[in-house]
C-alpha cells in the first residue's frame, strides 16, 4: 500500500501565486516558513480584558531566524538572473541565511560585517555554510554602504533587504498568520532594526485584505532599542549601541517603507531599553518556554509597555524573529550557573530543599 506524504516545500511553493516567480525561477528552498503561531496564556492574562496574545516564533526557520523567508526569494531570483555570487551586510542573521541558501544554490557568498559586533552563534553559521566573511572597521551601516558599492560593479548580487525580493518572501509570514487565525489580528508588534520585516508584514496584510482573504488589517507597532532608535527619533544614529545586536542599526534601509506601514495602519514606533529587553527574554523563556535572541524580545518588552493601550477583546500577535541559541552568551550571563554537588542522594535532597 502506498503512503502519501504531505510535505511543506517552503514559502515559494506554498504561496507561489502571490510571489514574483515564474516557471523559469529555480526555487532554492530549505523548507522555510510554516513557523508556529503559539497562543500565550500568560501574555494574554497580562494584557487582560479578553485579549488573546499569540507569538509568531520565527526562530524555528532553517537557520533560526525570519531572514530565511526573504532569502529563499532573493537567492532564487539571483540564480534566475545568472548570479554566480551573492553579497550582504549583516548583524548576523542575514549572513547566516545568505550563506545557507547560497550553499544550497551552489554559489559563492560574501559577507561584510562590523568587526567584534556579531554574536558568535550567528558568525559560526556563516563560517560553516562556507561564506567568505570580511569584518570591517565600522558598523552595519558602513558595511551596507560598501555592499551597495560592490553590487554596483555588477559582479555580485545583493541579498540585503534593499533587494525587493527579500520583502516579498518575508511577507508570507502575515499570510500564515491570517490562515491560522482565520483573519488578520487587531494588533501586530515587532522588533524594528533595518525595518524590512515590519514593511514586509504590512505588505502581506494589505495584499490579503485586497484579495478578501481577511476582513481587516492590524495596527502595526514597532519597538526599537533605545540606543539604536533612528525611526523613533526621526534622525540617523551615527553610532547605534544595544546588546540586541540584530537591531543595532542607525540608518534602516527600509525606513521609508516602515514609516508608511506605521502611518497607513494607524500604528506607532516606540523604544525599549536593553534592561527591558533582557527582562522580557528571561520572562518569555521561563514563563512560556520560548527562547529567543535579545532583539526578538523587543516585541515582548514592547507588549509589556503598551498593554494598557490595547483595546479590549483584541487579538495580538508578537513576532519573535530569532532563536535564543543565536546569541547564547548574553543569555548565559543573565542566568545562574551549574550547581555543584556530590553524587549522593542526601546531597541532592539538601540542595533541592527536599529534606
Amino acid at each position: 500500500m502506498s503512503v502519501r506524504f504531505l510535505h511543506d516545500r517552503g514559502v515559494i511553493a506554498r504561496y507561489r501565486e502571490f510571489l514574483p516567480v515564474t516557471d523559469a525561477t529555480p526555487v532554492i528552498s530549505l523548507n522555510e516558513g510554516s513557523t508556529p503561531l503559539i497562543h500565550s496564556p500568560r501574555l494574554s492574562e497580562i494584557v487582560g480584558r479578553g485579549c488573546k496574545v499569540f507569538v509568531k516564533y520565527e526562530g524555528l526557520n532553517p537557520t533560526g531566524s525570519f531572514k530565511d523567508r526573504g532569502m529563499t526569494m532573493a537567492i532564487s531570483k539571483a540564480i534566475e538572473d545568472g548570479a554566480k555570487a551573492v553579497i550582504c551586510a549583516s548583524t548576523g542573521n542575514t549572513s547566516a541565511a545568505a550563506a545557507a541558501y547560497a550553499a544550497r544554490a551552489g554559489v559563492e557568498c560574501i559577507v561584510l560585517l562590523p568587526a567584534g559586533k556579531i554574536a558568535m552563534g550567528k558568525l559560526v553559521q556563516a563560517f560553516i555554510y562556507g561564506a567568505k566573511v570580511v569584518a570591517i572597521e565600522g558598523n552595519f551601516d558602513d558595511a551596507l554602504r560598501l555592499v551597495r558599492e560592490l553590487g554596483a560593479t555588477g559582479r555580485v548580487a545583493i541579498v540585503n533587504s534593499i533587494n525587493p525580493h527579500r520583502i516579498e518572501g518575508q511577507k508570507t509570514a502575515s499570510f500564515e498568520i491570517i490562515e491560522e487565525l482565520g483573519d488578520a489580528p487587531d494588533v501586530h508588534i515587532l522588533p524594528v532594526g533595518n525595518a524590512g520585516n515590519i514593511s514586509a508584514y504590512w505588505k502581506g496584510y494589505r495584499e490579503f485584505r485586497d484579495l478578501n482573504r481577511s476582513t481587516k488589517q492590524p495596527r502595526m507597532i514597532g519597538f526599537q532599542a533605545s540606543g539604536a532608535a533612528p525611526i523613533f527619533h526621526n534622525r540617523i544614529v551615527e553610532n547605534p549601541e544595544t546588546l540586541a545586536s540584530a537591531i543595532r542599526i542607525g540608518n534602516p534601509a527600509s525606513w521609508q517603507f516602515a514609516t508608511a506601514a506605521l502611518r497607513e495602519s494607524g500604528g506607532s514606533i516606540h523604544i525599549v531599553t536593553d534592561e527591558e529587553i533582557l527582562e522580557a527574554q528571561r520572562w518569555l523563556a521561563s514563563k512560556e518556554g520560548i527562547f529567543v535572541e535579545p532583539a526578538s524580545a523587543a516585541s515582548i518588552a514592547g507588549l509589556f509597555k503598551c498593554a494598557a493601550q490595547i483595546a479590549a477583546e483584541s487579538t495580538v500577535v508578537c513576532t519573535v524573529t530569532g532563536h535564543g541559541l543565536k546569541d547564547p552568551d548574553i543569555a548565559r550571563e543573565q542566568c545562574g550557573g551549574v550547581i555543584p554537588a556530590k553524587a549522593e542522594m542526601g546531597a541532592i535532597l539538601k540542595l533541592l530543599g527536599w529534606e
